[in-house]
């Protein structure tokens, strides 16, 4: 058409959008555009907000409302105190006449699908932005919606990387697949009862240095982050956040993690003016290797280093939670399978709805809460936290913990599970000195232990301090 009358809408809202709640559970919805009344001077602009599913008005404030019309041929408008829910269509006409009747008024713009609910962003490498290969049955859902990387609002769908059309090519990918953050919304969606709104700027192979503005260089995907988050509305609920693979290159990095991942977490909150805005992080996984020759000591080393920086980071910066992985299944050497993938969204929504909507959920992994030598020095016993069941392994004969003490590596000659929260290394010798114990040592450790109850592995660990009777 060469020509439109009525309302056009021009800014402030898209199909499928979903709109961040404020504390109150409400949010403002401000929308502008243009105008032609074919020549009807007292023209004004009118809209409103209706159920999708059935026309009817959400509220009575929100039916047919009049926008500030002005003769220069644009319009706005704010729509207050929408309640959170959906999914919402937003409705304009041109009404001539104030007494005519809206119905029968100008045609006007309309978008679909809105919703009030909470954006979480996801961020990260590539098990953030989603690598996992093979079929999964997990199909889109009315409520679940995604801001994609071609900044636009479209229905939720694998993969959620994708790059069709990107307009931030900071983190345009190589390659694509099954991610974990749309079942985690639709678990996260049946509790709370609201649409949930994923923000997708990850990036595979992406380092810490790239997110976190408080170290040197350019930063680009913090950057990408803080204009994509100015873009859905300069609000969300909470951080995904998948990474540390990259920061496993050698020792020393991997024992910066923790201080420059608190840095940049402090940065994301500031930057968003948002000092409490939760953090979901993942532990990292397993890498199949193998790794260079003759650097094997080191790798295994920093890896198990930064699963610790990871454990221990939601001990020291409030809203921050950290998601076990060691028995995910992969796809290739590294990355998480669908199988795999929807698991760790059960955990991660879990994590989100005990930690950020209040829930009462057990969702914390075990964890060391102490170590001691027996008294006939031949066995180290572990006690663990945040177990519900028994601790046990599904391969007992497997040893996925590294003891140290003055004098070198200690032997484990078999672990004994005891049937409750702890339990017991057999060592080959006495200890000498200062001892450690590491858990889930390694790139590719063996099947670490974990609570049968919840099928919920513990959290690898590095340099736990073993104590002397």
């Amino acid at each position: 058409m060469d020509h439109v009358y009525g309302a056009m809408i021009d800014s402030g809202v898209s199909d499928w959008q979903v709109f961040q709640q404020d504390a109150s559970g409400t949010a403002d919805i401000s929308v502008a555009g243009r105008w032609e009344g074919a020549g009807a001077p007292k023209a004004v602009v009118v809209l409103r907000l209706v159920r999708e599913d059935n026309g009817l008005p959400v509220a009575t404030h929100l039916n047919w409302q009049t926008a500030i019309t002005n003769k220069d041929g644009t319009w706005s408008a704010t729509l207050t105190n929408v309640p959170a829910g959906g999914l919402y269509r937003l409705e304009t006409h041109v009404r001539p006449d104030m007494i005519q009747a809206v119905e029968w008024s100008m045609r006007g713009d309309i978008r679909h699908f809105l919703g009030v609910g909470d954006l979480w962003i996801i961020a990260g490498q590539s098990n953030a932005a989603g690598y996992g290969r093979g079929p999964c049955f997990e199909p889109p859902e009315l409520g679940l919606h995604v801001f994609n990387n071609a900044m636009k609002w479209a229905l939720a769908s694998q993969p959620l990387n994708e790059s069709t059309g990107s307009m931030h090519l900071e983190n345009c990918e190589g390659a694509s697949g099954h991610g974990p953050w749309i079942h985690f919304a639709r678990l996260v969606k049946q509790q709370v009862n609201y649409p949930i709104g994923l923000v997708q700027v990850s990036l595979g192979g992406s380092p810490l240095v790239s997110w976190n503005p408080t170290e040197p260089g350019d930063h680009p995907l913090y950057k990408l982050m803080m204009r994509v988050h100015k873009a859905v509305g300069g609000k969300v609920r909470g951080i995904l956040w998948y990474q540390g693979c990259s920061e496993t290159a050698s020792v020393a990095t991997a024992g910066t993690y923790a201080s420059r991942f608190i840095a940049a977490a402090g940065a994301w909150r500031e930057a968003m003016n948002q000092p409490d805005l939760p953090v979901l992080t993942v532990q990292l996984s397993h890498w199949t290797g193998p790794a260079p020759a003759g650097d094997e000591q080191a790798v295994n080393k920093a890896w198990t280093v930064v699963r610790d920086a990871q454990r221990l980071v939601p001990k020291q910066l409030k809203n921050v939670s950290v998601i076990p992985t060691f028995d995910l299944a992969i796809t290739d050497g590294i990355h998480i399978s669908p199988f795999g993938n929807m698991l760790l969204a059960q955990r991660a929504a879990q994590s989100a709805l005990a930690m950020v909507y209040g829930f009462k959920i057990d969702h914390l992994a075990p964890e060391p809460a102490m170590a001691h030598v027996t008294k006939d020095g031949i066995a180290i016993e572990i006690e663990f936290e945040n177990v519900i069941g028994r601790m046990d392994s599904i391969d007992p004969l497997a040893i996925p913990f590294r003891v140290e003490d003055e004098d070198g590596v200690v032997e484990i000659k078999r672990i004994e599970y005891t049937g409750g929260a702890m339990i017991r290394l057999h060592i080959a010798r006495p200890l000498s000195g200062k001892a450690v114990v590491h858990g889930g040592y390694g790139h590719n450790p063996p099947p670490v232990p974990m609570d049968m109850d919840r099928a919920m592995p513990m959290l690898g660990f590095y340099g736990f301090p073993i104590s002397v009777h």
